[in-house]
């Protein structure tokens, strides 16, 4: 843990204890939390008319397109489509990462990052 969290911990146990957390309002009800607090708020409008309409936020669509590709590129036996199909899950990735303006992660892209690390060990 670092330093901070536990400072933050303490202070809460000791706010805890000092009962100033019995009095807060909506205090034993369940917590009404908005399904569009992850969303940008410049986003919010356009993504609740997206939902109303039955449809989700393109990230998330693409989002659910790099699972299902993982999972039937594990079950594919066929290495020449196992090859397309990797190349359309990096694509979809490079995609997501593009979306969200965060640099490409190879985390989520372990087969290339295998590649990318043989790679660099091989030079």
């Amino acid at each position: 843990m670092d330093i901070f969290r536990i400072i933050a911990e303490r202070k809460i146990s000791e706010a805890m204890e000092q009962g100033e957390f019995s009095c807060l309002p909506g205090r034993g009800k369940p917590l009404v939390l908005s399904d569009d607090a992850w969303v940008p708020a410049d986003l919010r409008i356009a993504y609740r008319i997206l939902k109303n309409a039955g449809h989700i936020p393109p990230e998330l669509e693409i989002r659910n397109e790099i699972i299902s590709l993982r999972d039937l590129i594990e079950r594919l036996d066929d290495d020449g489509e196992r090859m397309k199909k990797l190349r359309t899950l990096n694509f979809k990735i490079i995609q997501l990462e593009m979306m969200r303006k965060r640099p490409l992660g190879l985390k989520n892209n372990p087969a290339y990052e295998y590649r990318v690390m043989d790679r660099m060990l091989s030079s």
